[in-house]
């Protein structure tokens, strides 16, 4: 499974589908929903009872503690062209998790089973995404690059280092969220890729239903070291700047505590991939890059007027800035 390069680092991302030169459409993005809960081997079954216990201890006892709420678990995802056009279409299925089944898989992906391989190597490894079993993904991200449009800045986000899992303090994408059952699910059993990516704008950046925001789907990543899916989107704010946004913030945000600090840079690729090679390799979740270039891609694109060539400009900068990193770097 190869992963995404980016001014010379290689990342923990496969980008399953999409180059940011075009989007899958909301009318071409279908998520079948089959209400049916995932099957977890009865040894992870047993980790998960453990986990079950484990958090409930600590929230009797006043600690923090890791709430669980209803997931989904990914079956599949397709991706196809239509007959004439031979635009994206994508098709994504899901069953019934939550997130200790989520935890259960993915904090113990080094962990040995009585058969003597772990999980990783037993279901991971050397296999094909679409041949792993559904339980090894109960978790499905929608991960939203942001760019202001009155003032044409990228947001950064840190998570914050109150939120469990292996991403505490990283940079991430600006906005994301996992899919819900009590969020995402609709009383008719739809669920909507781009409803919870604008939900996840909402409650992590206080950006409103009632903003007009320019949203994208530029196609899927697949986080390889924590073993999760992600759906990548790019959103302008059309109507907000930097400090619109920092002065919502100052009112309150929903979901405030998710993130423990911002970093707003010049759109532009030059700056946006400064930016990523002047902060420490380790210091960035796995997807997060590969998004933002994307990104930068389709910004590109839409400049040119919907010119496919353009991301051949956005390589260009991306070999400057590393030539000129690397010289930086010669000069220590």
């Amino acid at each position: 499974m190869d992963r995404f390069t980016v001014a010379g680092r290689q990342t923990d991302c496969h980008v399953f589908e999409g180059d940011g030169t075009s989007p899958i459409a909301e009318e071409n993005t279908r998520v079948k929903y089959v209400p049916e809960r995932v099957e977890l081997p009865d040894e992870v079954a047993e980790w998960r009872r453990e986990i079950e216990a484990e958090e409930a201890r600590k929230e009797a006892a006043g600690e923090p503690y890791r709430w669980n709420n209803p997931r989904f678990a990914v079956r599949r995802v397709v991706v196809s062209r239509t007959h004439t056009a031979e635009v994206p279409v994508a098709t994504l299925t899901l069953c019934d998790a939550d997130y200790y089944d989520f935890l259960a898989t993915s904090i113990n992906l080094g962990r040995e089973q009585k058969n003597g391989l772990t999980l990783r190597q037993q279901y991971l490894e050397g296999k094909d995404l679409l041949e792993v079993p559904p339980f090894m993904f109960c978790s499905f991200g929608v991960n939203v690059a942001v760019e202001t449009g009155k003032d044409g800045k990228m947001l950064f986000s840190r998570r914050s280092s109150r939120v469990a899992g292996p991403n505490t303090s990283k940079w991430n994408s600006s906005a994301n969220e996992g899919l819900a059952r009590n969020h995402d699910l609709s009383p008719d059993g739809r669920v909507s890729l781009h409803a919870a990516a604008r939900r996840a704008l909402r409650e992590e950046l206080a950006v409103l239903d009632s903003d007009e925001v320019d949203l994208e789907l530029l196609g899927f990543g697949f986080d390889v070291r924590n073993n999760q899916w992600a759906g990548f989107f790019r959103a302008v704010l059309t109507d907000l700047s930097e400090e619109d946004l920092r002065v919502r913030w100052s009112h309150g945000v929903a979901d405030k505590w998710e993130h423990e600090g911002h970093a707003f840079v010049d759109a532009g690729p030059e700056s946006v991939l400064r930016f990523i090679l002047d902060e420490p390799e380790e210091s960035w979740t796995p997807c997060a890059p590969a998004l933002f270039y994307l990104a930068l891609v389709r910004g590109a694109v839409r400049a040119r007027g919907g010119d496919p060539d353009a991301r051949y400009e956005v390589e260009a900068i991306e070999r400057r800035v590393l030539a000129e990193s690397d010289e930086e770097d010669d000069t220590f």
